[in-house]
């Protein structure tokens, strides 16, 4: 995937981002969003101590004493708190995240989501998954359409480990918008130049296609 569809996707999903809410960002393209909320006011947090977050810092200003918990730079914003990780899974599980906007291994067509574990592969871990997956009011996906073996990523039934029974209430992709209701899974937006019949090709998930597809 390039960068240009990577920013697409980060894009997308900050239009979805309400005034006010309190946003934790997981690995990969979620990092990219706090560059591309313009002048929207969203408190965002990082699992590891962080609430208050801002966008990337400019090279000259990088501090690695001052990372997300993906471990990538970051710069606070004015009254940003820091504390540590007990109180920021405390913020958590106790249900004051209002959207956790994660990345995927999988999503199956009603909306579970696996993004921690693939059989037989050593691979960083569970992290904070778990406890956002149950713990935020609202979960978006943001993710590339397939994996790097072009196998999909959108999956009738996940073959890897799930990451909780609580789904997703959206997924974008590179090529899409879908969202998930009553344990169906409905195409609302095309984001590429992919037509329907392609977008099936990719997508092993059964979904509903809304009349009002832009």
């Amino acid at each position: 995937m390039s960068q240009s569809e990577r920013i697409k996707i980060a894009k997308r999903v900050a239009e979805e981002l309400k005034e006010g809410e309190a946003v934790n960002l997981g690995v990969g393209i979620p990092t990219m969003i706090p560059d591309y909320l313009g002048d929207k006011k969203v408190f965002l947090q990082s699992e590891n101590g962080l609430l208050g977050m801002g966008p990337t810092p400019a090279d000259e200003d990088i501090d690695m004493d001052l990372i997300s918990a993906s471990k990538k730079p970051v710069t606070y914003e004015i009254g940003a708190s820091l504390f540590d990780s007990s109180d920021s899974f405390k913020m958590i599980r106790g249900g004051h995240i209002d959207v956790a906007v994660l990345g995927a291994l999988q999503v199956d067509e009603t909306g579970e989501v696996a993004n921690w574990a693939v059989p037989g592969e050593t691979i960083l871990g569970v992290g904070g998954a778990m406890d956002l997956v149950a713990g935020a009011k609202r979960m978006i996906i943001a993710s590339t359409h397939v994996s790097k073996d072009g196998s999909p990523k959108l999956v009738s039934k996940l073959t890897f480990p799930s990451s909780g029974k609580r789904k997703a209430d959206m997924i974008v992709t590179e090529h899409a918008v879908f969202k998930f209701r009553e344990g169906k899974m409905y195409l609302v937006e095309i984001l590429s130049d992919i037509s329907i019949d392609q977008l099936k090709e990719i997508t092993e998930a059964n979904f509903e296609i809304l009349e009002k597809v832009k």
